[in-house]
Order: structure tokens, then sequence, then C-alpha cells
């Protein structure tokens, strides 16, 4: 574990152009022809061959040397319907903006998909990489289940992850089973301050 967080390291800087990149470039929905393209694109720099699953959906399998089961890692890449308002200079260019983190997500799961394939020889089993449009309109993860994501290979194990600010810095929070699984709708009127949806 030592040598994936000395390597992270490493890539820092590459993580942050990637993040920057999205996060300029920001797009919403399904409609992430920018976003998709610059994944398959870095996915096939590193030798993969991505496969857009649905519309912005892209998968890709990194294959261990010895087999094993399959493990999924996700990332969400779509950002909000929403203007964008300061002066960092990787502000976004677009009518959207990458308010909820997934222009983090999606390049820490490069990366991660990076450091894999340089330790792939230690492997055993595969990790499938799932990047993942219309997070925020709940229909992205529906779509790509239904164009064959948990198949070929079958995956035995997923999982996902989500920056949040109230966690500290350098730490992990996580818990047994599953957390966030579903996306049920229901009305609620709330009288009082706006806040972000999750808080």
């Amino acid at each position: 574990m030592n040598n994936f967080m000395k390597r992270s390291l490493e890539l820092k800087s590459d993580i942050i152009e990637m993040r920057r990149f999205i996060h300029e470039n920001a797009e919403h929905g399904d409609e992430l022809p920018v976003t998709t393209q610059f994944v398959v694109e870095k996915l096939r720099e590193m030798g993969l061959e991505p496969e857009e699953i649905c519309k912005s959906g892209v998968v890709a399998t990194i294959k261990g040397a010895k087999s094993g089961k399959t493990i999924l890692l996700r990332a969400d890449m779509d950002a909000l319907p929403m203007r964008e308002i300061n002066d960092l200079p990787f502000s976004s260019k677009t009518s959207s903006a990458h308010t909820c983190g997934h222009d983090l997500h999606t390049s820490m799961l490069l990366a991660a998909a990076k450091m894999l394939i340089e330790t792939k020889d230690e492997m055993q089993g595969n990790v499938k990489l799932m990047f993942q449009p219309a997070e925020e309109i709940f229909t992205g993860a529906q779509n790509m289940l239904d164009n064959g994501l948990m198949t070929n290979p079958t995956v035995d194990a997923a999982i996902d992850m989500h920056v949040l600010t109230d966690i500290p810095l350098g730490c992990v929070a996580s818990r047994k089973g599953y957390i966030s699984s579903s996306c049920d709708g229901f009305k609620l009127t709330i009288t009082g301050k706006g806040c972000h949806g999750a808080q």
C-alpha cells in the first residue's frame, strides 16, 4: 500500500492537470463528448481498450497476470447545469460546473488505472473501470447496467468513492455494506435557507 501512496504523490501533477482539464470543460447529463473523449484517450495511452457501452458510459478492464475475481472501480463524470463564477485559472468555460467533485473522481480513477497497470504482473484477477455519465440525473448507472457493465468479465464486487469536505484531509471514511445504494424519488418541502442537497 505504501508503494501506491508513493506513486500517487509522484503522479500528483498529472492528476491535477487532468482534473483541471475536466473542470474547465464541464458537461452535464449524458452529453459528455469532450469528457468521454478525454477519458478514452487517456485509457488508450495506458494501453487499454476502452469501450463506450452506452452514451458517454466508458468501461475498460485491466487484466492481472493471474486468474481471479473481478473488482469494479467506479467514477462519475458529469457536472451540474450551472455557471461557475470565480477567478480561478481553470474555471469552467461552459454553462456547466463541477461543483460536486466528479472532476476529481474521474482524474483519480485515471490515476488509479495507471498505477494498477504498472503493477498488473502482481495482480490476481481483474479490475474493471467504470466511468459513468448522468449520475446527477439518476440515469447513467442504469444505462450502463442495461448495456452489459457487469459482464465480460463478470463483476464480483464493486467499489465507489466520493470526496467529502467534512472529512479531514488525509483520512478515508468507509463502512461495511451499502452506502448510497439507490436513487429513490420523493418530494420534500423545506422552509428555510438553501444548501447542497446532500447536507
